[in-house]
């Protein structure tokens, strides 16, 4: 009934201003074919939620569920905001984010490490965070990693869709420990340079964890100039968590975006998130001056009661011990010199990666990747400090060319 309403309106004003310039005839032909559309429009079929979830992978992902029908994939949630499409689903008792045709985070193990990850490295790197900023809320796991900080006293997260964050505590509040509803987070809707470039604000810790930088627009997240502008609004002593997909990637894009970062924090470092050896993601961190980590003062920071609950943030995603947690230092900025010498900086005026880093889809080379970037990797003098059993445990675990795998050392009491 409210299509014919709008059916009806349309031929009145239709009527009321060509009426009579119109033959009879022209305006029965014009009343038919709105009519017609009006009635047509009920029968459009819904967009098939897989396209919603894989976009461009529709095809083959689809092809391979058919042969594993034992599990089928249930749609817990599907919607339209302002800037995107979104679904929930679950599937062998995993549940998956999706954002126009993307998977942006789950809750299989791999994710939620890496979800945990942008959040704790940065927080422990920090002696005392008391101040953080997330650029993008997701399913809000790497946000709600700093509600487990006692001495966290605001949280701020910046969100584009306004539709994301309450559908995602509805369906992952249990993992992000309901974020957005704790009393110390302020939700900002708005563009992150936006809104990072118009706040007199600093922060302990910012965590910027966009989509892929082939997706349009993405790239400015990961220029030269967005950097500099997250730095200038570090307190003194603030550590910046910066997500770096290694799949969907190739060498020569990987290349771009580690020379971008490091020229702007030339002591930068990084953090590997593996499986059985092979690297997927990377979380950069940068300071406007390196700091030593002192693994011992993380270490009793974690055996304090205030701090169980970050405790058992680290242990649901397999880190046992601060020696373990650090194990995923994949180098830093000075080691990788040689192999960035020739890399092209990504910026505002050129936005390099908008058109070279899609060239890196379906190509299956991050373990190359991840395994020239370990083959960089020195020992860190300087960086770790520490108790001898517990650096000589880290030297251990970061043998050249050989990954971290965790669980190898008893690290916790030495």
């Amino acid at each position: 009934m409210l299509v014919l309403a709008v059916a009806s309106a349309v031929i009145a004003a239709a009527g009321a201003r060509v009426l009579p310039a119109l033959r009879p005839m022209k305006f029965a032909t014009l009343t038919a074919a709105v009519v017609l559309g009006a009635l047509l429009l009920p029968m459009i079929s819904d967009v098939p939620w897989q396209v919603i979830a894989y976009g461009r992978r529709f095809a083959p992902i689809v092809r391979a569920f058919d042969f594993d029908s034992g599990h089928p994939t249930t749609v817990l949630y599907r919607g339209e905001g302002i800037n995107s499409s979104f679904l929930i689903a679950e599937r062998a008792g995993q549940r998956q984010f999706f954002v126009s045709g993307k998977a942006e985070a789950s809750t299989a193990p791999l994710d939620m490490r890496l979800e945990r990850m942008m959040g704790h490295v940065p927080a422990l790197i920090h002696p005392h965070p008391r101040s953080t900023l997330i650029v993008g809320f997701g399913a809000g796991v790497t946000a709600g990693s700093f509600v487990t900080y006692p001495d966290v006293e605001s949280i701020t997260i910046c969100e584009l869709e306004s539709k994301i964050p309450p559908v995602s505590t509805a369906y992952f509040g249990k993992e992000n420990y309901n974020v957005l509803h704790d009393r110390r987070t302020r939700m900002v809707y708005d563009d992150a340079r936006h809104y990072i470039f118009t706040t007199p604000e600093k922060f302990d810790v910012i965590t910027t964890d966009p989509i892929h930088p082939w997706v349009k627009g993405t790239s400015t997240l990961y220029s030269k100039e967005y950097y500099e502008l997250v730095k200038a609004h570090l307190n003194p002593g603030g550590v910046v968590a910066q997500w770096l997909p290694i799949y969907d990637s190739d060498p020569e894009t990987i290349k771009t975006e580690l020379a971008t970062f490091f020229d702007v924090f030339p002591s930068g470092t990084i953090w590997s998130n593996n499986l059985n050896g092979d690297g997927y993601d990377l979380v950069l961190t940068g300071q406007e001056s390196a700091s030593a980590i002192n693994v011992d003062d993380v270490q009793r920071r974690l055996d304090e009661s205030k701090y169980a609950a970050v405790s058992q943030s680290l242990n649901e995603v397999g880190f046992h011990s601060a020696v373990e947690f650090f194990a995923t230092y994949a180098g830093r900025a000075s080691d990788l010199q040689p192999l960035l010498v020739n890399a092209q900086i990504n910026n505002d005026m050129n936005l390099r990666l908008q058109y070279i880093a899609g060239l890196g889809l379906n190509s299956m080379a991050f373990q190359g990747i991840y395994r020239t970037i370990l083959g960089y990797r020195k020992f860190p003098d300087g960086l770790f400090l520490g108790s001898t059993g517990r650096i000589d445990a880290l030297r251990t675990l970061l043998r050249p060319n050989s990954p971290p795998k965790l669980g190898g050392v008893d690290s916790r009491t030495q």
